[in-house]
């Protein structure tokens, strides 16, 4: 009884790792893309057809850019004070506060390459992402 049990357990433990993986590359070959004129497209990852196209970009995206290049021209208050404002003009752009704020962060630290340096820019906007930015950079 305990050989017969400890042999389906090797099996299991020679099988199982197998069947795990090949079900989790099964499941990420095709991909599903949006796409207003067709249903779905389906890409694989041996497809040679390759679109370097970018659409659009989202609006958080082009702000956290824009914050990130005016943090660097000026300084982390200027940028921290801009994203206030843009998040009190497009509420929508508040549940991105804090990512952007901890990038501020982290950028501000790499500006000027001491924490206590950038920490002295910190405000209390998007509930002080900015400081565990900083504090993550360190």
């Amino acid at each position: 009884m305990n050989s017969a049990a400890r042999r389906i357990g090797r099996t299991l433990a020679l099988v199982l790792p197998v069947v795990l993986v090949l079900s989790g590359t099964l499941a990420v070959t095709r991909v599903p893309w949006a796409s207003t004129t067709t249903g779905s497209q389906m890409l694989t990852a041996s497809s040679g057809k390759v679109s370097t196209q970018a659409g659009p970009r989202a609006a958080q995206d082009v702000l956290r850019d824009r914050l990130l290049i005016e943090l660097q021209e000026k300084d982390p208050g200027v940028a921290l004070t801009d994203l206030q404002e843009a998040t009190t003009a497009r509420p929508s752009l508040a549940k991105h506060c804090a990512s952007i704020a901890r990038a501020l962060g982290r950028a501000a630290v790499a500006k000027y390459g001491a924490a206590h340096r950038a920490q002295a820019f910190s405000r209390p906007v998007c509930d002080t992402s900015f400081a565990s930015g900083v504090a993550a950079a360190q």
